[in-house]
């Protein structure tokens, strides 16, 4: 079951590291602004963007596989028919490296059988809640 209660998102609030799969490059889209806000508040931010160089001032990458350092948050802004892909590289990410603990997926973002699958193997995962409103709400 998803996570839901304030202290469990206020846990995952707490991450250090944010790698963002379908991280934008343009100002005024979601998948731009709320990332750009986690940095202004002190995460650091992984552009996950196959069609970008960076983002955010930060090298993006073409997949998730492919960073090298430590995540602790993989936060998703990709339709919810990619969800099962995605989260099977959190996992591979996950099992491989010990870390990408927790799985947020953004506002209006949901796959039940991906998300049930993931927390079996031993995910967090956080559904159709947006990163930056629960900061701003729990945090601020």
């Amino acid at each position: 079951m998803p996570l839901t209660t304030d202290a469990d998102v206020r846990r995952v609030l707490d991450a250090e590291t944010v790698a963002v799969v379908g991280c934008s490059t343009t100002p005024g889209k979601p998948a731009h602004d709320v990332p750009a806000y986690l940095q202004r508040h002190g995460y650091r931010v992984i552009p996950i963007n196959p069609f970008a160089d960076a983002v955010l001032g930060e090298p993006a990458y073409d997949e998730l596989a492919a960073v090298e350092s430590p995540v602790d948050v993989v936060d998703v802004f990709r339709p919810s028919e990619e969800v099962p892909t995605i989260l099977d590289a959190v996992r591979t990410r996950h099992a491989d490296r010990g870390d990408a603990e927790t799985a947020w997926l953004q506002l209006g973002i949901r796959h039940d059988d991906a998300v049930a699958a993931a927390e079996a193997d031993g995910l967090d995962v956080v559904e159709d809640r947006c990163m930056k409103i629960e900061h701003e709400r729990l945090i601020g």
